[in-house]
């Protein structure tokens, strides 16, 4: 493999220049984001509701490492956002910072493989150093700034993406620098080697997607580092020993890709063979292959989801269309294998990487999404910084080096406007309601229609919540859930019994809908029919055995018809399930209506221990101390509820009532 050619100081120092340039002109593309909040997209799932990632003791590690919430293994990818509630507790932008400057690592490592790629491709340009480092500098670039890197950078939840890439990218590094080692070493004695099956252990932890990193660095090994095939051979002593090198990439990639489908199965990610068919699969992959490459070129109109609409036609002319283009590629790929094999070599890479989130693994309602592209777009970035490298070299031949200036120039003008789309991107990802409505102008869809009627339920504002359900509901008469969603906006309004022809409906279409049978029972719950409520309890549990938030109130309603031990059973199974914090405060709450404030004191500790921003818990909590004349104790409970809470008027009143016991002024 070409090396970097010995530089002058100068250059030494520039090249430092360059790279620092590249994270810059990242970090600011990207700084719209930092201002971003947690989003109405898994983030409510996956933190904001969600005790169990914050911190890195042993209950949390033990729930990081077993966990597979919302259909993904990812550990590592939690260990790293424990470690973020440690030093920003719920506040977004740390979080959101985190993110990006994983992206600029990653924009650092794009540009020193691309420099070694493009040495080992390109060695007779080595004795110019400047068209080599503004290549991968370029590459880099392009990658970084694109727009299509906003889901994976703005999002929250997408930090697996930001951190599985950088050590699939470190991981290649330490290939290509093992590359350059003498090849005659024992494989035990290749630190760099090792460093690289390190790194990509690590990458599989924190995504599955990394999985096709054996096919990458044997694709690298037939070009640029030429070191299978061609004069080489494919099979001989030498080449052998790349093949088994292999093995121990192989192995992970073996362990982690049963996990991965159990984990997206047990989310319901995955589509089974009966919902989709085989020619519809194939034609989402081949939609999904030109998708991408369209959006690369022209990343206009790019949304957080683009809906997958079933029945599918698989003959309709989006997806011929995308066959023909996936086919023209492939074709030009093979009869350009050996004047342009750089060209073969990024498309096998990219149909490679694509296949783990491609329509024969379908993963959830979409058909294709922004962020399946992040590391798929690494060879199209390094195939274009070659291709500045060849167009400066070619002008610099026929019209002297002052004009071919024009090609950074050109250059310079692409990253700028990369950049700035890509800030206007990212500033759509400032709070949920930016987010749907733009994907709503650009797509609107059932699930757009969703999450806009949530946030509208959420925001108070009825009507608007009604229209969005209707139109969702309209979309897709076959969708349970979004007629449970619908029914519990209708609860909150008080129109339980439309409520219950919702949740009745919902069950129309799937006779085994927990959620319908929980949000039932909390209708009947609230109008005193206990009775009717533990009967949807019960089915509900039967359905969902795991299903701990219906055990806890399945408890609340025992407990309302004075069966405290009975209640504080299910409170018990709840736990059981999932220590989450209302099963404990609900418990603490049946011990206080008993009189037995200490312990009703224990589960509210341990409540706030769970979920510290439970300003509920520390109300109650502070009603019992104030029930054993705790009165100094109690205010500072109450005043811990207001601080999360500042409009908690039941706190308010509970802590001038204390202060005045305690013989205190009231605050005001």
């Amino acid at each position: 493999m070409a090396a970097a050619p010995a530089a002058p100081p100068t250059w030494r120092r520039a090249r430092s220049w360059i790279v620092v340039g590249a994270v810059v002109a990242t970090f600011i593309a990207f700084a719209p984001s930092v201002l971003s909040q947690f989003v109405d997209w898994d983030d409510l799932e996956n933190f904001t509701v969600n005790p169990f990632y914050r911190g890195l003791d042993w209950s949390h590690l033990k729930w990081m490492w077993t966990t597979t919430l919302l259909g993904h293994y990812v550990p590592v990818t939690w260990m790293t956002l424990g470690a973020d509630y440690l030093v920003w507790g719920m506040n977004p932008a740390g979080y959101h910072l985190t993110n990006v400057v994983l992206h600029c690592a990653n924009v650092a490592l794009v540009y020193l493989v691309a420099l070694r790629l493009l040495g080992a491709a390109m060695g007779a340009l080595a004795g110019d150093p400047l068209p080599w480092r503004l290549g991968a500098a370029f590459a880099a670039l392009v990658f970084g700034v694109h727009p299509l890197r906003v889901e994976s950078v703005a999002w929250i939840t997408e930090r697996r993406d930001v951190l599985s890439g950088f050590f699939y990218l470190f991981a290649i590094l330490a290939y290509l620098r093992d590359a350059d080692a003498e090849p005659g070493r024992s494989i035990r004695r290749r630190a760099w080697y090792w460093v690289a099956l390190g790194s990509f252990a690590l990458g599989l932890l924190a995504k599955a997607m990394v999985v096709t990193l054996p096919l990458v660095l044997l694709v690298l090994d037939v070009y640029p580092l030429r070191r299978v095939g061609g004069a080489r051979g494919w099979w001989n002593a030498e080449t052998r020993r790349r093949w088994f090198e292999k093995l121990p990439f192989l192995v992970g990639s073996a362990v982690v890709i049963p996990i991965a489908l159990v984990a997206a199965r047990r989310g319901a990610n995955l589509v089974p063979i009966a919902g989709l068919g085989i020619a519809d699969r194939l034609a989402i992959g081949v939609y999904g292959l030109a998708f991408y490459v369209r959006k690369m070129v022209a990343p206009l109109g790019l949304s957080p989801f683009y809906a997958l609409r079933t029945p599918l036609e698989p003959l309709g002319a989006p997806f011929v269309v995308s066959g023909l283009v996936v086919a023209g590629v492939t074709v030009a790929a093979i009869r350009l294998r050996r004047r342009w094999p750089a060209l073969g070599a990024a498309w096998l890479v990219y149909v490679g990487t694509l296949v783990p989130v491609s329509g024969v693994f379908q993963n959830g309602p979409q058909i294709a999404a922004d962020r399946y592209s992040y590391l798929p777009s690494l060879p199209w970035a390094v195939l274009l910084g070659a291709g500045a490298i060849v167009a400066w070299r070619v002008w610099s031949e026929r019209r002297g080096r002052a004009p071919a200036l024009a090609v950074p120039a050109a250059a310079a003008l692409v990253v700028i406007v990369l950049a700035v789309l890509t800030w206007l991107q990212a500033s759509l990802w400032r709070d949920s309601e930016r987010l749907w409505s733009h994907a709503l102008a650009i797509d609107p869809s059932s699930m757009v229609h969703s999450h806009l009627a949530n946030l509208r339920r959420q925001q108070g504002r009825w009507a608007d919540a009604d229209e969005h359900y209707r139109a969702a509901t309209s979309m897709r008469p076959d969708a349970a859930h979004l007629q449970v969603n619908w029914g519990i906006a209708l609860a909150q309004q008080g129109k339980l019994g439309e409520a219950v022809n919702r949740y009745r409906e919902a069950l129309r279409i799937s006779p085994r809908s927990a959620d319908a049978h929980h949000h039932w029972g909390n209708a009947l719950f609230a109008i005193g029919e206990l009775d009717e409520a533990i009967g949807h309890y019960r089915e509900a549990v039967r359905i969902d055995p795991d299903a701990a938030e219906v055990y806890s109130n399945w408890g609340r309603a025992l407990a309302q018809q004075g069966k405290r031990n009975a209640a504080i059973a299910m409170y018990r199974e709840a736990l059981r399930v999932a220590p989450h914090s209302v099963p404990h405060y609900n418990w603490g709450n049946a011990l206080f209506a008993a009189g037995e404030f200490e312990e009703a004191i224990q589960h509210y500790r341990e409540a706030v221990g769970i979920n510290p921003d439970a300003a509920e818990a520390y109300n109650n909590w502070g009603r019992a101390l104030a029930q054993q004349g705790r009165w100094d104790e109690a205010i500072d409970k109450y005043r811990q509820a207001l601080r999360i809470r500042p409009i908690y008027p039941l706190a308010s009143a509970n802590l001038d009532e204390a202060l005045a016991r305690a013989g205190r002024a009231p605050a005001r």
